[in-house]
């Protein structure tokens, strides 16, 4: 398969281009970092490849609608709650 022919498939695929994909996934592990390894923001921004931690702030606002901590408040709330909520029903 020719380099372009993989990029139209993987476009094709992942409704984006590859640099799009691997920074989405780059934000997806610095979500799960900020998460569960109680990393802030610009540590986790660090251990997935960005230098600048305002780049990285605006990406992730960009993907989530949510400055990165307010993000994992936010998710820590609801998991909270989830969790108050099946204890409710034990």
């Amino acid at each position: 398969m020719s380099v372009s022919g993989f990029h139209a498939q993987f476009n094709a695929v992942t409704a984006m281009s590859s640099l799009q994909f691997q920074r989405h996934v780059q934000l997806q592990e610095a979500r799960c970092l900020m998460f569960g390894e109680d990393l802030n923001a610009t540590a986790a921004g660090c251990c997935v490849g960005y230098d600048d931690a305002s780049y990285f702030n605006r990406e992730y606002k960009s993907l989530f609608d949510a400055p990165p901590m307010r993000d994992v408040q936010r998710l820590r709330a609801a998991a909270k709650s989830s969790a108050d909520l099946r204890l409710a029903f034990r």
